[in-house]
């Protein structure tokens, strides 16, 4: 099921959006790695209110997934 749906996304991009794709993904599992070992940094999370301040926060936490990976 994982490969079709990857080979599916493959298909509807470039590979240079494939691996901006990838990188995000990336990126949100080791955000996700973090808060599931800090507390206060899970704590931090939720208290985001918005995309933008998720953006912000995950970004000096030396992440960036801000921008989607359809964009330059």
């Amino acid at each position: 099921m994982e490969w079709v749906l990857f080979y599916i996304i493959f298909l509807v991009m470039t590979k240079e959006n494939l691996e901006k794709f990838i990188n995000k993904i990336n990126q949100l599992n080791k955000i996700l790695l973090l808060i599931e070992k800090s507390s206060e940094k899970r704590e931090e999370l939720s208290k985001c209110s918005n995309h933008d301040e998720v953006i912000k926060l995950t970004k000096s936490w030396g992440f960036e997934i801000g921008k989607r990976w359809g964009e330059s």
